[in-house]
């Protein structure tokens, strides 16, 4: 156990690599109560959202969910979140643990234009719970008569799990299919320990920061921040600048109009040794980059990374060199994800 952003967070129950390869073959369990939970009602809820978020607010269905960023009027990533949109005019956003103050201000500093719109923080009230694996729904499927087939990517229903109300969503951070659970906190153990006694197996930290850089997803405070902006970091796809509200609107064309001097790339060591943040990227004998993130893959069986490189050494195949305490290693750029769940399952 650790302390992380105010929690006591469990870095692993039995082993990080046993509990990764658990999740791809099977089904893991993780108590992800940490990451923030707001709640925003009112008639003006969308049209809030709609400044504060990287896509458009007004479309999102009801039932539906988004990922997007949260960005500065620079440009920069303050966060990224889910977005679940309940209802009309009832929205649930899902930010980082450690980024959650940082969103309620900025919600707040753009929420006075409006007194119809409702900002309810309810974290401490409702427990989330990541199912992640090819076996998910068969095991979910045990505590809940909601037909979970029916449930697509990015969506999220309200109904009951093992005698809880519950939102079911069909989300995760894990590369593989899954569903993320919130439920009343009082009953959050009650649930944990029946799906753990029907086969999910408790996973930590640890194997879901494996997991998650296995399937390419970017961590905030490690490969994306405030000083980082979408289209550097790969994430331009979740961007829709073209709505005059939107607080970044300015900022963001400006950026998409110009060339980015770095991007971020994936990288497979070649030689022995594990990459770790802020580690140097040398090209030659040049400095042309930073390492963001670094593992070894249980899945791949080798060790892989993330970081910023100069943008004329993007491209797969590219060699480069990690310094690893004096030490250069190899290593060479290849495309993301690393890893994709097979499509049969």
């Amino acid at each position: 156990m650790v302390p992380f952003a105010g929690w006591d967070m469990p870095v692993q129950y039995s082993s990080i690599l046993d509990e990764a390869r658990a999740v791809r073959s099977n089904a893991g369990l993780f108590d992800v109560s940490h990451m923030g939970r707001f709640e925003l009602k009112g008639a003006d809820a969308a049209t809030l959202l709609n400044r504060i978020f990287s896509s458009d607010v007004q479309k999102l269905q009801i039932g539906r969910a988004r990922y997007g960023l949260i960005c500065n009027k620079e440009g920069g990533i303050i966060d990224d979140a889910i977005l679940y949109r309940l209802g009309e005019e009832r929205f649930l956003l899902v930010p980082n643990a450690g980024n959650s103050d940082s969103v309620s201000d900025w919600i707040n500093c753009w929420s006075k234009a409006s007194d119809q719109v409702n900002l309810e923080i309810v974290t401490s009230q409702f427990a989330m719970i990541a199912l992640q694996g090819p076996s998910s729904s068969k095991i979910l499927s045990r505590l809940t008569s909601y037909p979970l087939n029916s449930i697509r990517p990015f969506r999220a229903i309200e109904t009951m799990v093992s005698e809880s109300p519950a939102i079911i969503a069909r989300t995760g951070y894990s590369g593989e299919d899954g569903f993320e659970l919130m439920v009343p906190a009082l009953d959050s153990p009650m649930v944990w320990q029946r799906l753990a006694e029907i086969g999910a197996v408790p996973c930590g930290l640890g194997s879901r920061d494996v997991l998650r850089l296995e399937a390419g997803l970017p961590l905030h405070g490690n490969d994306i921040n405030a000083d980082t902006n979408p289209y550097e970091a790969g994430l331009g796809k979740f961007v829709d600048p073209d709505r005059k509200d939107y607080v970044a609107r300015e900022a963001l064309v400006d950026i998409h109009r110009g060339k980015s001097r770095r991007k971020l790339v994936g990288f497979n060591m070649v030689g022995r040794g594990i990459a770790r943040q802020d580690q140097v990227i040398m090209s030659g004998e040049t400095r042309v980059g930073i390492v963001t993130s670094g593992t070894i893959s249980p899945t791949l069986d080798r060790a892989i990374g993330m970081g910023y490189v100069r943008s004329d050494l993007s491209s797969a195949s590219t060699q480069l060199y990690i310094d690893i305490r004096g030490r250069l290693v190899e290593a060479e750029v290849t495309k993301l994800p690393f890893y994709s769940r097979r499509k049969s399952e």
